[in-house]
């Protein structure tokens, strides 16, 4: 489990690859001490488990699985990436819950500036896009971030300074690929919603109509 509070920017320092897997071993900005043979670490905000360590050095395998569904396979020597460890007991949460399973890969349709901040609008695949809400939580290449504004298959972020200055997303330009994992309280609302109210009424669709039915919104809310 992690947080979406990226710890550092690491690299892509050598790629091994063999029958559709592969073995990655990056840098970190950590200590020898920072990451231990099966640690959990999320990289672009992908799950992944420590092989090997050696000093600010680490390795993981990735499956054919991993390589196909997320935008690691597309990664090459000396690329940048995020970095998060697992979470402990006394971690402060600060971002949200973030599962490192990752759900699919949007794209960066378009950024501007926004005073100090950059605003970027993503496409969402469109069987993702009812999980993203605004003011809801969404993890891209894991980050943490708050949805400001929804389209049909597009949101919105704002991706303040400190946030362009500490994480690989100050760099991304128009028609980037990233990893999107949608926040799971959404994912789990709607499967008990499902299974709670008759196929016939509500087509196997969260609506206004049903949220407000089990008291999850007031009939008066916009």
């Amino acid at each position: 489990m992690f947080t979406g509070i990226i710890e550092g920017i690491g690299a892509l320092a050598a790629i091994e690859r063999r029958e559709g897997e592969a073995t990655y071993v990056l840098t970190t900005p950590w200590a020898a001490d920072g990451l231990a043979l099966g640690d959990s670490v999320a990289i672009n905000g992908v799950c992944l488990t420590v092989t090997k360590g050696n000093g600010g050095r680490f390795s993981a395998d990735l499956s054919r699985e991993t390589l196909d569904r997320t935008t690691l396979g597309a990664l090459v020597e000396s690329d940048a990436v995020n970095l998060e460890r697992a979470v402990t007991p006394t971690t402060r949460l600060g971002g949200h819950l973030v599962s490192g399973h990752v759900d699919g890969v949007g794209i960066l349709e378009a950024l501007w500036d926004d005073g100090t901040s950059r605003r970027m609008r993503f496409r969402a695949p469109s069987e993702l896009a009812r999980y993203i809400a605004v003011k809801g939580s969404v993890c891209l290449d894991g980050v943490s971030l708050t949805v400001n504004a929804v389209g049909a298959d597009t949101f919105e972020v704002n991706i303040i300074p400190h946030t362009l200055t500490h994480t690989t997303l100050g760099g991304y330009r128009q028609g980037r690929q990233v990893n999107i994992e949608v926040d799971v309280v959404a994912r789990y609302l709607e499967r008990l919603l499902q299974a709670g109210v008759p196929a016939e009424t509500s087509g196997g669709r969260v609506t206004r109509e049903l949220l407000q039915q089990h008291g999850y919104i007031s009939p008066e809310s916009n």
